[in-house]
């Protein structure tokens, strides 16, 4: 029975195999698939775990953004308790970790990358479940992440899974991993052509793209779409009411600033991010302890704040509506605008301790809602002083979010398309490309989020062999060989060849006629014969006449593998017609590798 079951296996293998569309439409349907129900499961775990959990203890459940299904009203919350749920999470989300995937803790979609650029596309086949389950709980008890990360690691892990099922090379695993890192983030933030260019931009720093990805990409991300949206809504997540004409030139100017100071508060955010990070992990305390520890600052932080708590997309709503009086802090009176700049900071630091710490989370989510309020911050700021200039608040908060995370993400053509989907509106898309490249630039691919992406594909490991050029294969023949090298003739002696040999202490000779090359003779090659035969014996008698050779034109990297193939250690340099023109020894091949060695060094430094 058994053997009958492997052939078929082998069968499928080889006719997914066997055309490139055929291979990569299965591929992409079947993470589409996983991508839409790994959504609608994780969607409805966060929600069922907020209103037991955060809920259940504190009556305060964080808000939904207009594109999500309603939440339970929070009657007479107790937001002195936050601190009591986010610390249970924490810890129940450590041992979770400690005891069944390490891998879980922290951002999904950065451990997807890693997956991708250093280990072959190999995700372990418990994550997914682990990531989900940690996750829920991390965001439903109230600590500020977002459900991203986790979306993206479950559908890219089953990329992993299908293809080592299918059998696919270390580059096709890759591809599919990719793959489901947009079609996970396509579906649950109802993105699905932003998702699809996330999938190839988002592993690179420094603007470069995994192209492969986009195709199977482009099945997969719609496919998880729709089937999400089918359990969910179709609705964007921030609803249909955005509208935004630009008809102000001198806005671009208003747009540009708050490019730069996204950038800026970007860098702060990346460094805060990995600090507190490096801090929690040369703490004392046992592993999994320390998501509790996060949790419990966190929740202090959401109790005077609660606009931290979890992913913070019902707060973005409220200012893309223009509800400003909805965001208020708690025990403490301050000011609207100031209220606005705490939060900003509260929200970096509170993420920052969340998945810091070890928690399971996103971070776009948290990175949208703190570019929303700086957007938020900003048009406060200039409307008291220009009233006239940008008279909505919902581009600069909507501009506020692309900017932002196109800097720390270094994703800045996804960021734009899937914020427009997310909004239900590309309107805004003039500004934001000002906005948006000014962030990206600012930042810099030193201070992204992700800190396993690498600047080019040129840089990943999993492209090393594409890119990478060894020394020997920059070196030419022409610069390494001896020109005019001494040589005999077949019918030299054996005498006359052991003299030249001797005298020059060379270990073979090339024997030509009339200029070209017929032979080689050795001196290994004189060992067959009797000394007191030398000056009666021809060379043409004990040389060795298919004689392998090289070219002026081929690099070193050539000349060794036939040397080593072929267990020699020197090659006749031939021109036009076996004209012998030089010849290259192992030694030579030395003396050029320690020459040039030093002077590509300095050049690429």
């Amino acid at each position: 029975m058994t053997n009958a079951i492997f052939p078929s296996i082998s069968k499928i293998r080889n006719f997914i195999n066997s055309t490139y569309m055929g291979k990569w439409a299965l591929v992409g349907i079947l993470i589409g698939i996983i991508a839409g129900f790994g959504a609608t499961v994780f969607y409805f775990s966060i929600q069922l775990v907020t209103n037991y959990m955060l809920g259940g203890i504190t009556g305060f459940i964080p808000p939904n953004p207009a594109g999500d299904l309603p939440v339970l009203t929070s009657l007479n919350p107790r937001y002195f308790l936050i601190p009591v749920s986010t610390t249970l999470g924490g810890l129940i989300v450590g041992l979770i970790i400690f005891f069944f995937a390490p891998e879980a803790e922290g951002h999904g979609t950065d451990a997807a990358i890693d997956a991708f650029h250093n280990k072959n596309g190999n995700i372990r086949r418990r994550i997914p479940l682990v990531k989900l389950v940690a996750s829920a709980i991390t965001i439903g008890s109230g600590g500020s992440a977002g459900r991203e990360g986790p979306t993206a690691q479950i559908s890219a892990g089953f990329g992993s899974i299908l293809g080592s099922l299918l059998g696919f090379s270390a580059k096709d695993r890759r591809i599919a991993v990719a793959t489901g890192i947009g079609a996970g983030i396509g579906a649950i933030f109802k993105s699905p052509f932003g998702g699809a260019i996330l999938s190839s931009e988002i592993l690179y720093s420094a603007g470069d793209m995994e192209v492969e990805a986009l195709i199977p990409s482009f099945i997969a991300s719609p496919l998880g779409y729709v089937i999400f949206a089918s359990f969910t809504n179709y609705e964007p997540i921030f609803g249909n009411s955005f509208s935004y004409t630009f008809n102000h030139p001198i806005n671009l100017i208003i747009f540009a600033v708050l490019g730069m100071v996204a950038g800026i508060v970007g860098k702060f955010y990346t460094a805060t991010f990995y600090w507190i990070k490096d801090k929690f992990s040369k703490l004392k305390i046992p592993k999994y302890t320390r998501p509790a520890l996060g949790g419990l600052l966190t929740g202090l932080i959401a109790m005077f704040f609660p606009e931290v708590s979890g992913m913070g997309y019902g707060y973005l709503q409220y200012l893309i509506d223009g509800k400003l009086s909805l965001i208020q802090s708690q025990y403490i009176i301050l000011p609207l605008a100031l209220t606005i700049l705490v939060i900003i900071f509260a929200k970096i630091i509170a993420t920052s301790l969340t998945i810091g710490s070890g928690g399971s989370g996103g971070v776009f989510a948290p990175s949208l809602v703190i570019g929303g309020f700086l957007g938020a911050l900003m048009w406060i700021i200039v409307h008291s002083i220009f009233p006239n200039l940008v008279l909505d608040l919902a581009p600069m908060v909507i501009i506020g979010m692309m900017a932002f995370f196109a800097g720390v993400g270094r994703v800045p053509i996804a960021v734009i398309l899937m914020v427009s989907e997310m909004t239900g509106s590309i309107s805004a898309i003039i500004p934001a490309m000002v906005a948006v490249v000014i962030s990206y630039y600012v930042v810099g691919p030193k201070y992204t989020i992700y800190k396993n992406q690498v600047k080019t594909r040129a840089d990943s490991p999993a492209h090393r062999g594409e890119y990478s050029i060894p020394l020997l294969d920059r070196i030419r023949v022409r610069e390494a060989m001896t020109y005019d090298p001494v040589t005999v003739q077949p019918s030299d002696s054996v005498y006359d060849a052991s003299s030249i040999l001797n005298k020059n202490r060379f270990k073979a000779l090339p024997v030509i006629r009339d200029g070209q090359l017929v032979g080689i003779v050795t001196k290994k090659d004189l060992m067959n014969i009797p000394i007191d035969s030398y000056k009666i014996t021809p060379i043409s008698k004990i040389m060795t006449k298919n004689v392998i050779t090289t070219t002026i034109d081929e690099n070193l990297h050539q000349v060794l593998k036939k040397m080593s193939l072929n267990e020699i250690g020197r090659l006749p340099v031939v021109g036009d017609s076996k004209t012998v023109v030089g010849i290259i020894t192992r030694s030579d091949l030395y003396k050029a590798y320690e020459k040039y060695s030093g002077l590509y060094e300095n050049l690429e430094n």
